[in-house]
């Protein structure tokens, strides 16, 4: 089935697309009944041969009642805290850039040293003072100030160019 030809009056386009996406949206339901048919019954353990014509219906309270037969404490684990995550992807990135870092030459290899020894202080949460990261207990050490930018180079002086100032 095409698309329908362009009409002038797009209630009439609407009309005519209707039951195309009609039969795109059932398409793509049946597809995920499908696999999840699928998924589920090895699950229940369960044999595809013996269930080959289960009703859509079926499909959803095996699912259902699977998922609810769970034990609590499998879904929780499942899921990471946000703090876990967030570990997780530093602790990812931290490796990528140990691989990446060395190979770019963009550092020189002590400063680069350097930087990934304080990344990885950071994920364990110590400090180079031996201290916690976000401890509140002492006193934050001051910060040091800032590197002053470096300053542009000086124009060249010469005879090459006049100004009249």
């Amino acid at each position: 089935m095409g698309l329908p030809r362009r009409s002038a009056d797009p209630a009439e386009l609407r009309k005519s697309l209707k039951p195309l996406l009609e039969k795109r949206r059932r398409a793509r339901i049946n597809a995920s009944l499908r696999q999840l048919k699928g998924l589920i019954l090895p699950l229940l353990g369960r044999e595809s041969s013996h269930y080959s014509k289960l009703e859509k219906a079926d499909i959803l309270e095996m699912t259902v009642r699977f998922l609810q037969e769970l034990p609590a404490s499998s879904c929780a684990s499942a899921a990471p805290t946000p703090s876990d995550s967030y570990g997780e992807g530093y602790r990812a990135c931290l490796a990528r850039l140990a691989r990446v870092l060395p190979a770019c030459r963009v550092l020189e290899p002590a400063v680069s040293a350097r930087l990934l020894e304080h990344l990885r202080r950071r994920a364990t949460g110590v400090t180079p003072d031996g201290g916690r990261a976000g401890d509140s207990c002492g006193a934050a050490a001051p910060s040091p100030p800032p590197a002053p930018a470096p300053a542009p180079p000086a124009p060249p002086r010469g005879p090459g160019l006049w100004r009249p100032w």
